[in-house]
């Protein structure tokens, strides 16, 4: 799918009509260029993930959806399609907010049969993004899940968390709480073409350091890497060095998934930043959501010598998918073969050939 400058056959800027349950209005404000805000009611924002989910817990809270952060990877985008929206220019730009969030969840908390399960953030769209600076929703979520007695986590990008990192401190007290940041490689020129509304590497490390001189723990989603782009020998130890020197508490990394939204609108910006790469996606991926075996296995490999010559023991613990580039290995540690020195490779996989069907990658 390409799409154009019209998005649904209207200019990227104008509204789109929504015919949402608890709609209120459309806003447009000029520190948000580009961006509109459709503020909403809802009737409930707990969320139960599905049964058959990998992921570690079992309640989600996203009190926005679509993100500003725009990144080209991102895996969330076709949940945009579901409101009639595309999961290109509409998910980085019409962003959905549940202004009522805060007071829905302490209704929903306080109820007979809400049994303290932990509750996660940040595991579809960031709750950190610009637009909670406008909106201010997490102070009150992270009071109402704390004051409940619910243990909760919270991955984000966005380093608006330093605003709340005093009453996250007092939440601790109460209740376990994770967090996470999401941090895949350490050059500012990619970072900036990969992900544009999100705040540089070095400005995520240093919130980690502020996590940390806090006393709060802070692992980091090192997802995704992108084959040939920032799975290198060099680029994986600057991760890992730097991830290190900031403090983290733990690591998960992983390649590049390409599910259906995101295929289309990281391929279209492949094609255009890195298009000899174009080819070489494809025959990885043959077409499908997940980079080969034999390519996982590879950075898992890598991923778990460089963890280990860092001092990382262990992942961050936000994911146990059996399809992640750790996949063998769901607590983080570090593959048989990760003691092995750098590749002669320099850590990148070798071309694929033409007509390999299961190429080696390694």
């Amino acid at each position: 799918m390409r799409w154009s400058n019209q998005t649904n056959g209207r200019p990227p800027s104008e509204p789109a009509l929504l015919p949402m349950a608890g709609f209120l209005r459309s806003v447009q404000t000029p520190e948000f260029a580009g961006v509109t805000f459709h503020e909403v009611q809802a009737k409930s924002v707990l969320n139960r993930v599905g049964g058959r989910s990998a992921m570690p817990f079992e309640w989600t809270i996203n009190p926005y959806r679509g993100c500003s952060h725009a990144c080209v990877y991102c895996f969330a985008r076709k949940t945009h399609t579901y409101l009639d929206l595309d999961a290109g220019p509409d998910f980085d730009s019409q962003l959905v907010v549940k202004v009522n969030a805060g007071q829905v969840l302490r209704a929903e908390l306080s109820k007979a049969s809400w049994q303290r399960h932990h509750v996660a953030m940040g595991t579809n769209t960031d709750p950190y993004q610009r637009a909670e600076g406008r909106y201010q929703l997490m102070p009150e979520i992270i009071s109402a899940l704390a004051d409940s007695g619910t243990p909760f986590s919270i991955l984000t990008k966005g380093t608006l968390l330093a605003r709340d990192i005093p009453l996250l401190k007092e939440a601790s007290k109460q209740v376990e709480i994770g967090m996470g940041i999401s941090l895949a490689l350490t050059d500012p020129d990619l970072a900036k073409r990969l992900e544009p509304g999100t705040p540089t590497p070095k400005a995520r490390l240093q919130l980690i350091s502020r996590l940390r001189e806090a006393g709060l723990p802070c692992g980091v989603m090192a997802m995704p890497i992108l084959p040939w782009l920032t799975d290198s020998d060099e680029a994986l130890d600057s991760l890992l060095s730097q991830l290190a020197a900031a403090g983290a508490t733990g690591v998960t990394a992983g390649p590049l998934h390409l599910r259906p939204g995101a295929r289309e609108w990281f391929m279209e910006w492949l094609a255009k930043e890195h298009p000899q790469l174009v080819g070489r996606y494809r025959r990885l991926y043959s077409g499908g959501t997940y980079a080969s075996k034999d390519y996982r296995r590879w950075l898992a490999s890598r991923v778990g010598y460089f963890k280990k010559r860092h001092g990382f023991d262990g992942g961050a613990r936000f994911i146990r998918s059996s399809q992640e580039g750790e996949a063998s290995n769901p607590e983080g540690t570090a593959p048989a073969s990760s003691d092995a020195a750098p590749s002669s490779r320099n850590g990148r996989p070798d071309p694929i050939k033409t007509g390999d069907l299961q190429p080696t990658l390694f």
